[in-house]
Parts: C-alpha cells; structure tokens; sequence
C-alpha cells in the first residue's frame, strides 16, 4: 500500500467528518451563547515562550527554524492562549473583548474565550493511541479577588456541552490539589519525602504510597494524623458529605483553615446543577506544577479515557508576570466525543462488570482473594478453554476475563476490563494509566541484578570500556528504571526465556530478573550483585471505571478488607 499515514495519524473519511462536524457546531454553539469568544494560536509555538508559564510535557515534535529558534507543535490550547491573553488581549484596546455591564465593572472584565484546534502529543509505539487529535475548549480569566465562580461557571457549561451532543451519562468528576499541598506543606518532613508521595499521587499508585507514608510513621517524622490523611486523601471519593470528612482529616493533620481548600470545593458543589452527575474524587489530583486549585475530568461509561479535562491554573499567569489574575478552563477531545457518541449502548444498557484474572502461578491465589471478597469463583477454578466467565456476585453481573499476567494491565487499561490482579512487575512493564489499589499479599518474589560468579573484576573492567553495561532481560522497562535510578548507562538485550544465558555466553555482562528462591541462579553459576524491587500481586482498575462507577469501588473495598484480615492474621503485612 503506497496511502499509509504515520503511526499514530490517520485520515478522517466524509462519515466521521460530518460527525465531527455535527459534535463541533452544537458545543461551539453553546459556548458562543455563554459569551465565549473565538481565538486561534499558532500550531507552531516558540518553545522558550511557552515555557515561562510551565513546564511542558508531550512535545516531542520540535523543530529548529532558519532563525535558530527551537520551535514546537503544540500539545494542548491553554498555554499558547496564556501567552496570547498577557502579550496580546491585556494591551491591545482593538483585541474586540466585550465587556460586562457597568454593574459589574472592575479594571479587568472577564475574558472568555473558546477554540477548535489539532494538537500533537507522542504515544509509544504498539499501543494503539493517536498522537493527532482535536480539543475544543474554553478558558476563563479573570481577576483573582473576583474569580470566586469561575469553576462552577465552566463546570457547568463543561456539563451542558456533555448533554448536548447526547452524552446524558456522562459524569464529571472534581477533585483540589489544594488540600494535598497544604498537607505537605504542614508535615512534610524533607523535599524528597514530598516528592516521593507525589510521585504515587501522579501514578495514581495507592500501594506505593502506603510503604512511603508509613516508612515515615516508623521513622517518627511524621505524626499518626499526618500519615492517616496522606493516606486516605486520595482515596475519598462521594459527594457533598464527604467534605466534612476532609476537612477533618486536614484538621487533625494541623493544617491550617485557609489552606485547606474545602470552601471552594463546597462552593463549587452547591453551584453547580445537580443534573451535572458531579462527584468528587481525589484520585484524580496530578500536575502540582501546573494547576493551583479544582481539578475535574468527564468521563462516559464504556470509555476507556476520560472525554473532557480541566481545571483551575493560575500559576502559568503568575509565571508570565500577571500574579493578579486566575485561569480557569477545559478542554473536550473531539475524537472521544465522537466515539463516545458512537458506542452509547440501547436504552442505557450497562454490561456486567469485567475482572481480568491472570493465568499461571498467581491464578489459583486470585482466585482465593476473589472468594474472600466474596465473588462465586467455582466455574472459574475450572475453566476449560474458555477465556471469559459469567457470575453473579454481590457487586452485580460479573464477567471474569483469563488472560496472561503480563496482558492484564494493557486489558484494564484500554477498556477490555475494569479491575484487574497481576503483580507489580507487570504494572511497572506495562507503564500504563491506571489505578493501583491494593497490595494483595501473594505471589512474592524480587527481581536481582545476577552475573557469573567469578566474573565481577572483569564484568566491571568491560563496562569501564564501553561505558555502559549490556542486561539481558525480559523485562527492558523495569531494567531501564532500575539503571537510570543507580546513574549507569545501560543497553538492554530484550530476551523472552533462558535469560541466564545472556552472561554466560556473552551475550551480556548481566541480567536482570525475577528470583524466588535463587535455586536457578545458582545451578547456572549467577550470583546476586544488586536488588532491584521485590513483587506481590496487586488489585488495579482503569481509571476511569474507578472514578464513575460504584461497582468497582465496591469491590475493590471488600478485597482490600480481606487485605487487612489477612495481614491482621499474620501480625505483618502484604509487602509493597
């Protein structure tokens, strides 16, 4: 075929054209009536401008014009229309900005604005995502001593936009990075403690948090209170009623009353329309560079990825010197409006709930904690040739779903499963956007760093040579992690089996592998130079299934309370 498009890009045929069409009128539309103005940027951008207002993440493609200026596609609308708002709306008279009626005069109107735009972001190779797509969006500016509505105003017209183009099941899910930061900042004992817990905030990792936070509480630099609320902030999730919880947890961590932002979540809830399926969710926190208060995702049953995201950044104005003012906005993807639009089921049909069960040496202890949490999981123990198996169970229809351990991530991930169980090895593998929940105590074992006994003066002298070390493993992402941890170069000869090959026959200096018992490292003459992380299985959901629906949550709670009895039982612990 000579009309192929590059990985990631593709063409948009007249029936999808005209649907685009059809979604991009009826939200423009809409946002016209509330007042929101059109713009367009550039969609190339001179990097070191953008940059002022914060760091940028998913540029890629970049290029170096005649002038030697470093120029880039951009990856999203809000920075570039931060940089038109400062350089040109804010001094230009003629900039056709309409302004509010006397009555609510101030020495800087609201500036509303709206935009249907490409953007390009990099996605590996082999996973199935486009690297083009379309966002329509608004943003927001206003002066921050009047910018107390500004959320609940694009909220709610997020909302209206969602059930316009048909989406009535959608729901928009909010949460603050406020009270995270507040909390860190009150008991944080040293930067890096801060930066590890929100490194598993961004990752959305629960397990990896828990080990942070409670090393800490052992340690004595943090209190009881403080380790409670870090531990629970991102995993409350409800409405209204949990705010006192919040702000309770807060209290008891001593932060102070001003810090906390609860009253503007508060706020945020009475405004906007109960008919908006608002909920509030602080899983979803992330990008603590970047946004300064609510944050908020729509998500539409069915879908694997969230179809609209926002929130509150004021900072990006402050670094491109208006400290006075605060941003508030959203951006849909065209594309999943489109497809979301596209798969809504009859009548509102819901489909069982789907648990990827891995196969293997972690299948029959799966199925245990599946038991215990009470799922019937008889047929399951026997399965034959089939992959997929219905039941019912207390948290509804259930469908379980055989795959390979090492596929279960990718499955919950793209759509094919919302809860998954496989170990920790092939979360960290995978690398892919999902929720980790719970440590579920079995199936332990760690990976090493092995070369061959005998060799280590010569393995070191080769590695001064070439200045890099050569890994054989199955498993290039953990290996790569691991290297770029310890400062070493490194070169990955990716294998799929007989790993401890690679050293013996020079193939590699060392490997890079899971262990239990180092019986089979030792019968080939390996011996253990370094330790790189040790596994058990973890219970993990796609995000967006976590967020919208309560049958996960569901059941998730009942397998991490069978977590909690069973590391009662044991006076320990799962590890993590």
């Amino acid at each position: 075929m000579t009309n192929l498009t590059p990985r990631g890009f593709r063409d948009i045929l007249p029936a999808e054209a005209a649907e685009r069409e059809r979604i991009t009128a009826q939200v423009n539309g809409l946002f016209a009536q509330a007042g929101y103005l059109p713009v367009e940027t550039p969609l190339l951008e001179d990097r070191a401008t953008l940059e002022r207002g914060g760091r940028i993440q998913d540029a890629p493609f970049q290029l170096i014009d005649a002038d030697d200026s470093l120029l880039m596609l951009r990856s999203d609308l809000t920075q570039p229309i931060a940089r038109l708002v400062v350089g040109r709306l804010l001094s230009d008279s003629s900039a056709g900005l309409t302004r509010e009626p006397a009555a609510d005069a101030s020495p800087l109107a609201p500036i509303r604005l709206r935009y249907v735009a490409p953007v390009v972001r990099e996605e590996e190779s082999l996973r199935g995502r486009e690297r083009q797509f379309t966002q329509i969006g608004v943003e927001l500016v206003r002066e921050r001593t009047r910018s107390h509505a500004a959320e609940a105003e694009v909220v709610s017209l997020l909302a209206a936009a969602l059930e316009r183009v048909g989406l009535s099941d959608a729901c928009v899910v909010a949460g603050s990075v406020k009270p995270l930061s507040a909390l860190l900042e009150a008991c944080s004992p040293s930067p890096a403690f801060t930066r590890d817990v929100l490194a598993c905030v961004h990752a959305s990792d629960f397990v990896d948090l828990d080990a942070v936070v409670m090393a800490a509480l052992r340690a004595g630099s943090i209190t009881e209170p403080a380790a409670e609320a870090l531990r629970r902030l991102p995993r409350l999730h409800g409405g209204s009623e949990l705010l006192a919880e919040l702000d309770g947890l807060l209290a008891a961590a001593g932060v102070d009353e001003r810090e906390r932002g609860v009253v503007e979540l508060r706020r945020l809830m009475q405004s906007v329309d109960a008919e908006a399926r608002l909920s509030l969710d602080f899983s979803i926190i992330s990008s603590f560079d970047y946004y300064t208060g609510v944050v908020f995702k729509a998500y539409v049953p069915g879908m694997p990825w969230p179809v609209a995201s926002g929130g509150r950044y004021d900072s990006v104005y402050a670094n491109l010197g208006r400290p006075g003012l605060s941003a508030c906005g959203f951006a849909c993807s065209l594309d999943n409006l489109v497809a979301a639009c596209a798969q809504q089921a009859p009548g509102g049909t819901t489909r069982p709930l789907r648990i990827a069960v891995p196969k293997g040496s972690l299948f029959k202890p799966a199925l245990a904690a599946l038991a215990a949490a009470g799922c019937p999981t008889e047929e399951l123990a026997n399965p034959g040739r089939k992959l997929i198996l219905d039941a019912d169970t207390p948290f509804g229809p259930v469908q379980y779903v055989i795959v390979r351990a090492t596929d279960a991530p990718a499955f919950v991930a793209f759509g094919g499963a919302d809860l998954g169980l496989c170990g920790r090895d092939s979360l960290v593998e995978a690398g892919l956007d999902l929720v980790q929940l719970w440590d579920l105590g079995f199936g332990g074992c760690r990976f090493v760093v092995a070369e061959p006994a005998g060799a280590h003066e010569a393995t070191e002298a080769a590695i001064a040579r070439r200045g890099t070390v050569r890994v054989a493993s199955k498993y290039p992402r953990i290996t790569q992690d691991y290297y770029a941890r310890v400062g070493q170069q490194v070169d990955v000869v990716a294998l799929h089996g007989n790993i401890e090959l690679g050293p013996i026959i020079g193939l590699a200096d060392r490997i890079v592998d899971i262990t239990a018992t180092g019986t089979t490292l030792a019968e080939n003459d390996l011996v253990i130079v370094d330790e790189v992380m040790e596994c058990t299985a973890r219970l993990f959901a796609s995000p967006t299934s976590y967020r919208q629906d309560a049958r996960v949550r569901a059941l998730a709670q009942a397998l991490g309370e069978r977590v909690a009895v069973s590391a009662a039982e044991t006076c320990g612990g799962p590890l993590s």
